[in-house]
């Protein structure tokens, strides 16, 4: 991925949980595939930890706005790096058409909210959760929709 992508970093892989995934806490004990929960885990310059979250599913994610903050509150000065090339990646077999993700994430809004409106006595934190999601999901529309707009200008 690292080749293919031209990223100007290494990803870490963990086949076996042994390297990090259990090492730093990560795995997710319901997850038959063995995989990690989706983690944030910052570290200062000196490597000692300053953040750390997880997810508690693998629709629960941290916003990136969020991620931002907690490493600016670290002071640090920017660094450099050579800009990214654009790669070629391939989807695979199972992917999902770029153009069909809108729908997506206004079926999966509406569902969400749907179940909201027809469970009134469900629990606050259920209500809040209900909440969060629907705010991310409005959030990945309005990026993907700008993303088509963008790909549009690119291509016309």
């Amino acid at each position: 991925m690292v080749e293919k992508l031209d990223l100007p970093y290494p990803l870490l892989s963990d086949p076996d949980r042994s390297g990090a995934i259990e090492p730093l806490g990560v795995a997710d004990p319901k997850d038959q595939r063995e995989i990690a929960l989706a983690s944030m885990i910052i570290a200062d310059p000196d490597r000692k930890e300053v953040f750390r979250f997880h997810s508690r599913d693998y629709a629960d994610r941290l916003h990136e706005d969020d991620v931002l903050e907690q490493a600016r509150l670290l002071g640090l000065g920017p660094t450099t790096q050579r800009a990214p090339r654009p790669g070629t990646p391939e989807p695979g077999d199972k992917a999902f058409p770029v153009e069909m993700l809108p729908y997506y994430f206004r079926g999966a809004r509406f569902a969400v909210q749907a179940f909201g409106f027809r469970h009134k006595d469900i629990s606050e934190d259920l209500k809040e959760d209900s909440k969060a999601f629907v705010a991310e999901m409005d959030r990945y529309y309005a990026e993907i929709v700008d993303l088509r707009r963008r790909l549009a200008t690119v291509d016309g």
